[in-house]
């Protein structure tokens, strides 16, 4: 298929939320190629713990990029244990840098319970406002859902389910089929 008619992938809504000393990452598990769902249970939230300390990480884009920068992740945090803002930046500078690492389609969210952030190809590490971070096709619909209940008597994970549950009635490439991790500080 020539480049110029491929109908693109799209993936996965991802959200972050930290409420009251808790973190949740929830992930929806849509796949699809244009119009097409590929597949509706992707598993894009995934639990690491290199050198003992745990890492929940969320990823949207392409599945072996974000898996190509979850190794690099790991790695930086094995050399850095516990000090995941570091680690994060360390990757940011190398997919920044490195002419195989640029080509590479994929935005991750990661959280040590501690910190939040969302890291880029464009050699961005942000940390949020508001505790809450959205990356994927649907991210936009997720973190405007989040914002509004936020200040509402919900838990970190009820805000996460709930917005992603919104995401998913607003966004074609999103469904409800989540994949939730919960880290605390």
């Amino acid at each position: 298929m020539a480049d110029d008619k491929f109908p693109g992938w799209h993936g996965t809504t991802i959200i972050g939320v930290r409420k009251d000393g808790e973190v949740v990452v929830a992930g929806d598990g849509q796949v699809s190629l244009g119009q097409t769902v590929i597949k509706g249970s992707a598993r894009k939230v995934r639990r690491i713990s290199p050198g003992g300390f745990d890492v929940v990480c969320g990823f949207a884009g392409s599945t072996a990029d974000a898996f190509t920068l979850l190794e690099r992740l790991e790695s930086k945090l094995e050399a850095t244990p516990g000090q995941l803002a570091r680690a994060s930046v360390e990757l940011a500078k190398d997919w920044r840098t490195d002419k195989y690492l640029q080509k590479l389609e994929a935005m991750l969210i990661v959280t040590d319970g501690k910190e939040l952030l969302v890291i880029t190809g464009a050699g961005d590490v942000l940390e949020p406002e508001h505790g809450i971070a959205a990356i994927g096709s649907g991210g936009n619909f997720a973190l405007a859902a989040a914002r509004g209940l936020i200040d509402q008597d919900l838990d970190a994970e009820a805000i996460a389910r709930r917005a992603m549950e919104i995401a998913s009635d607003i966004c074609v490439y999103t469904n409800g089929n989540l994949t939730v991790e919960k880290i605390g500080e």
